[in-house]
């Protein structure tokens, strides 16, 4: 095995094993470490197995996942009766929380959805419900970003060593 397959195959392992903590860690783009994963380990076997129409998939897999995990607490905020303006506000807060690390991103959509909402309406109580639908978002966003990270490699899976 020549030297750059080496380094191509350390690479994948090394993007794998960080898209999978990315999966349930927010601090680290999940979809996006597992796509390079793909790409490095198609790129190690010479695009034999995994070739263009695979590496499209599996980036627009990646892509939705990580479209899903910003908009997910808005739409949770917007279940759960919030306004528009909780809505964008929960957006905005997942977007901010990435800046203050792990806390930030699991407070954000609360307190942007919260902060929006009592703007609005000026009350706790349907302030505190965005709040929480904003939560809620965020742990279904975060399973739909797991159930497409593990479609992706079961894609490749597939590709490599069953078809």
């Amino acid at each position: 095995m020549e030297a750059s397959h080496i380094i191509l195959w350390g690479l994948a392992i090394i993007s794998l094993v960080a898209g999978l903590i990315g999966l349930v860690a927010p601090v680290l783009p999940g979809p996006p470490l597992l796509f390079m994963a793909v790409l490095f380990a198609a790129w190690a076997e010479d695009f034999s197995y995994a070739g263009v129409w695979t590496l499209l998939i599996i980036a627009i897999l990646a892509l939705i996942a990580v479209i899903m995990d910003f908009i997910a607490g808005s739409l949770g905020a917007k279940k759960f009766g919030a306004g528009r303006a909780a809505s964008i506000g929960a957006a905005i807060g997942a977007i901010t929380g990435i800046f203050f690390g792990l806390a930030g991103m699991i407070i954000g959509p609360f307190a942007g959805a919260f902060i929006a909402e009592l703007a609005v309406q000026k009350k706790i109580g349907p302030a505190s419900e965005a709040g929480i639908g904003a939560w809620f978002g965020l742990i279904i966003g975060t399973a739909v970003k797991i159930a497409l990270g593990f479609t992706m490699i079961s894609i490749y899976i597939f590709i490599r060593f069953l078809s």
